[in-house]
């Protein structure tokens, strides 16, 4: 594991477009812990297929993946896979439940305080009850869930002061892609927090409202296949359009080879 300095980030790996930080789990918990004790902010986000492919179409999603405070981490194994080939020295994803549990773990014993922002009131309700149970002394300091539609800009205000009013030094966005990862962009230089993260269907998976894939299947890449089994309706257009999708674009630029494999532009 790399030891990243306080305010010093992971080198880059860009595929098609989005700049992914080569990082493990271990880095990016480092990357937390710097950022809330030397108070300089960043927005991570757990990247996939879905989100790049989506980037490609979406200024605004683009622009928010790639910020400048921005962490970007490969979420799913096939960027993981695109990003070894290009040489990047980098072992597994960052999976955004796996990373949400380690996190809650580790900020124990740290008195790191969490925000809970989006899903519904009662998948949130059981969301802190089972973290409660599973981590003695999580200091979970507030939640809201979001109305089904645009913040106006007096309730955006109201959002952000009951934020910063509970001193939160982590706030989770849970809206789904990519309404969180531009909130995030929206809403993150307004809050105090140091560390603002997209996390994804992380809330649902803790509240135990929605199940997870096996092991293998996630280390095999397959979780898209086993959330398609579950939810067809819902989510057939975006792994059986984006997937494919995502296998061309990665295989033209690939062979085109026209841009530096690894970078550590900031």
């Amino acid at each position: 594991m790399k030891n990243y300095g306080k305010n010093i980030l992971p080198e880059i790996c860009p595929i098609l477009n989005v700049k992914l930080r080569v990082s493990d789990y271990e880095g990016a918990l480092q990357l937390v812990k710097n950022a809330i004790e030397s108070k300089d902010q960043i927005r991570m986000n757990l990247c996939n297929v879905h989100v790049t492919m989506v980037a490609q179409s979406m200024p605004e999603l683009m622009k928010a993946l790639n910020h400048t405070s921005a962490v970007t981490l490969p979420d799913g194994m096939p960027l993981v896979w695109a990003m070894r080939s290009w040489g990047a020295e980098i072992k597994d994803r960052v999976y955004g439940p796996d990373f949400f549990e380690l996190c809650m773990s580790k900020s124990v014993e740290s008195g790191f305080k969490h925000f809970l922002y989006g899903s519904t009131e009662n998948t949130l309700e059981k969301l802190e009850t089972n973290l409660k149970n599973k981590f003695e002394n999580i200091d979970i300091c507030g939640s809201y869930s979001p109305p089904f539609r645009p913040l106006t800009s007096e309730e955006e205000e109201e959002v952000v002061l009951k934020i910063n009013d509970t001193g939160a030094n982590i706030v989770w966005i849970g809206l789904g892609a990519p309404k969180q990862e531009i909130f995030v962009d929206k809403i993150a230089e307004k809050l105090n927090a140091q560390v603002v993260v997209a996390i994804g269907a992380a809330f649902d998976f803790h509240a135990g409202t929605v199940k997870q894939a096996p092991d293998w299947m996630q280390d095999h890449g397959l979780e898209w296949f086993y959330r398609l089994v579950q939810e067809p309706r819902r989510l057939w257009f975006r792994y059986c359009y984006y997937n494919p999708l995502f296998v061309i674009k990665y295989l033209i630029e690939r062979i085109k080879g026209k841009r530096e494999s690894i970078s550590n532009n900031q």
